[in-house]
């Protein structure tokens, strides 16, 4: 019987734009989804963007506009970056959507109905200046577990543990810089605590649905034992209103793994296809999750168990995936390696580069890969345009020359039909199991037999001989049906090359099955036409360099925003048009503290090497003074003095902003107090 498959990646949050981070877990999922319906399998690829929160309902708050209009807005951008790099999800939506909201209130009525859900009084953290409980994100201290500093209220990035924002060390607000408060509330719990949660949980984490080294890590957690989930928030909050619950909202991890059901009724609709076939608890279909192993926790534990004890199906497997770096760090925003997908492909790089270099790295496990530029440039030049397109280009222009592009029959060397013969079992099993990179280090393997082929009997030769014609036509049409069968295996991965491929070929869109059928004598193919460029490593320093530039005006623009907010307080003005004359130096923080009655601001002194100057700084809501103190910044030197209600400030330093948080900038080591920013 034919498979049945529903596929998901993590819905990707509307807060912040789609960067090369985020896009290994699509272009990952988007490939294995494509093999399967090469395959001829019933599969469908829905996602959806995560609406809800405190995050969201800010930032529509900070630029005056409603929750659904930012929403619908990042919805649009992120839709536009996917498709920019060949995603192909069958559908695409919203959580804050009425299908994502009665499967919300569904799941919870059952769980209630089970006896999984408490209702009782809890103490939170509250933020005594912009008066709102503080959800986890917006809470930051020490790790409980690893004392990890800079840590969110929910889990801890250094050693994975999980927590609730009471259990942090020395929190503070990262809207506003308090110390929070503790204020009692009702809350409700889903109660993971119950036997019946851990019993099943022990069974379904060791029951092949995860790979082994993301079950000995739940197994850690279910043998510490696991404490009830927090469910709800206070308003003000974005999101479903609990029912019979006024002013408390589902959290938003509840709603977000039930959008991967509501997008897929949505597409159900429009295509008339049956819900309960891939979602009730019987399904004989296949369900698959693709996630960053970030948030394992909420996948592997939540949400199967919300399943589970509400009547609808788990997951098959759940894929974890692990982080990406760039040239072998973190990706940094000062460096300008903090590249979003728009800026990639406005630079004009091809997306099906990255498709590939990804897939070259990436495997079934949880290993984190590294995007190294150097690498990038030397692996796409030499497998993508010095092995698979070379076979086309040197060959199909003499088909179409000398012989009206009709095919002659293949002949090919013995040694070479049989490692073309056994490569689509074997190719099928690498991608099946999301051993991506074996799969293209057999096919560019294959890419080298059929290159060694045409080199050996050297089409550019024969042309010269006139008594050599039936050779000729013999090598090139056998090339060209090698290559036909490495673009089958490579259309995964490069699927707008493949289309423009099977364009030259003059086929209809391959399927795996094809291999086995060879280009028969007589077939036409049509003129050669350039496939791909080679990458100039010219346009990764332009992409690099864009980024820092990025980075630069960001910092512009936050300076910009401190200079209106000192202006705001006592007067002064500054315009961006004044940058051109600003004198930047680098100084170091010697103390930092609060001020009282200011909301945003905080009082540096810094050391320029020959003098000392103190500066108003609007960082409040990012840093703790005692973050500060030691570090290297950036300040405008030759700011004139302004008199505030709380002191003079000499100078401003420069920071950068985004939907994140503000960012402090920062030299690279080496520099000293006092230099001159050029």
């Amino acid at each position: 019987m034919s498979r049945k498959i529903l596929v998901t990646s993590a819905l990707p949050y509307a807060n912040g734009s789609i960067h090369l981070g985020h896009l290994v877990e699509y272009i990952q999922t988007d490939i294995w989804v494509r093999f399967q319906k090469m395959q001829g399998r019933e599969c469908y690829y829905v996602c959806a963007d995560d609406t809800h929160g405190t995050p969201v309902m800010l930032r529509a708050q900070a630029e005056g506009i409603a929750p659904e209009q930012l929403i619908a807005r990042v919805h649009g951008e992120h839709l536009r970056d996917f498709q920019g790099f060949h995603v192909a999800f069958d559908n695409y939506d919203s959580t804050h959507s009425e299908e994502t909201r009665r499967y919300a209130e569904s799941i919870y009525a059952e769980l209630k109905r089970a006896g999984l859900i408490d209702q009782r009084e809890i103490e939170q953290l509250y933020d005594p200046a912009k008066k709102m409980f503080l959800p986890d994100r917006f809470v930051k201290g020490e790790c409980p577990k690893c004392r990890a500093r800079d840590q969110y209220g929910d889990s801890c990035e250094v050693c994975g543990s999980a927590y609730t924002p009471s259990d942090l060390i020395n929190p503070y607000s990262v809207v506003s810089g308090a110390v929070p408060i503790k204020k009692k509330s009702e809350h409700y719990f889903f109660k993971l605590s119950d036997p019946r949660c851990r019993e099943f949980l022990q069974a379904w984490t060791r029951a092949g649905t995860l790979q082994p080294e993301a079950a000995n890590k739940l197994d850690e957690w279910l043998t510490s034992g696991l404490s009830d989930w927090d469910i709800s928030r206070d308003a003000p909050y974005f999101g479903f209103e609990i029912p019979g619950a006024p002013g408390k909202f589902f959290y938003v991890w509840l709603d977000a793994p039930v959008g991967y059901m509501g997008s897929f009724k949505n597409l159900c609709d429009r295509l008339q296809l049956d819900f309960d076939e891939f979602w009730h608890a019987d399904a004989g279909t296949e369900l698959y999750h693709f996630i960053g192993k970030d948030i394992l926790y909420f996948h592997a534990l939540f949400w199967p168990a919300m399943l589970e004890f509400s009547g609808y199906r788990k997951p098959t497997q759940i894929f974890a995936h692990g982080f990406l770096t760039v040239n072998g760090e973190k990706m940094s925003k000062s460096r300008g390696t903090f590249i979003t997908a728009e800026s990639y492909l406005k630079q004009g790089l091809n997306p099906e580069w990255l498709r590939y270099y990804y897939a070259a790295k990436l495997n079934g496990s949880m290993e984190d890969i590294d995007l190294n530029f150097d690498d990038f440039v030397a692996r796409v030049n030499s497998d993508l345009v010095g092995k698979y397109v070379n076979i086309a280009s040197r060959c199909a222009g003499f088909l179409t020359k000398r012989f009206g592009g009709v095919l002659a029959a293949p002949e090919l060397p013995a040694d070479i039909e049989n490692a073309f013969a056994a490569a689509p079992e074997e190719v099928a099993g690498y991608y099946e199991k999301r051993e991506f990179g074996k799969a293209l280090r057999k096919i560019m393997h294959l890419a080298d037999l059929a290159n060694q082929y045409v080199d050996a009997n050297k089409p550019w030769g024969l042309a010269k001989d006139p008594t050599q014609e039936k050779l000729l036509h013999a090598v090139c049409s056998t090339a060209l049906a090698l290559f036909r069968d490495l673009t089958l295996y490579l259309a995964p991965v490069l699927p707008q090359t493949a289309a423009r491929a099977c364009q030259l070929l003059n086929l209809d869109d391959l399927r795996w099955d094809d291999a086995s059928k060879r280009l028969p004598a007589g077939h036409r193919i049509k003129p050669y036409e350039h496939l791909m460029t080679r990458v100039d490593q010219k346009q990764i320093t332009a992409l690099l360099d864009a980024n820092r530039e990025n980075m630069q005006t960001a910092s512009a623009a936050a300076a910009s925003a401190v200079a209106r907010e000192i202006a705001a307080v006592d007067g002064a003005t500054i315009g961006i048009d004044d940058f051109t004359k600003i004198d930047l130096r680098v100084a170091r923080i010697i103390s930092a503290e609060h001020i009282e009655k200011a909301d945003k601001l905080l009082k540096l002194t810094l050391d320029l090497g020959d003098q000392q100057r103190t500066v108003f700084a609007g960082i409040k809501s990012a840093y703790r003074p005692e973050q500060l103190v030691g570090r290297l910044t950036v300040m405008v030197a030759n700011l004139a003095p302004r008199k505030m209600k709380f002191g003079v400030s000499e100078g401003m330093v420069l920071a950068a902003a985004d939907d994140e948080g503000i960012y402090l900038m920062s030299p690279d080591d080496g520099a000293r107090p006092g230099m001159r920013v050029k």
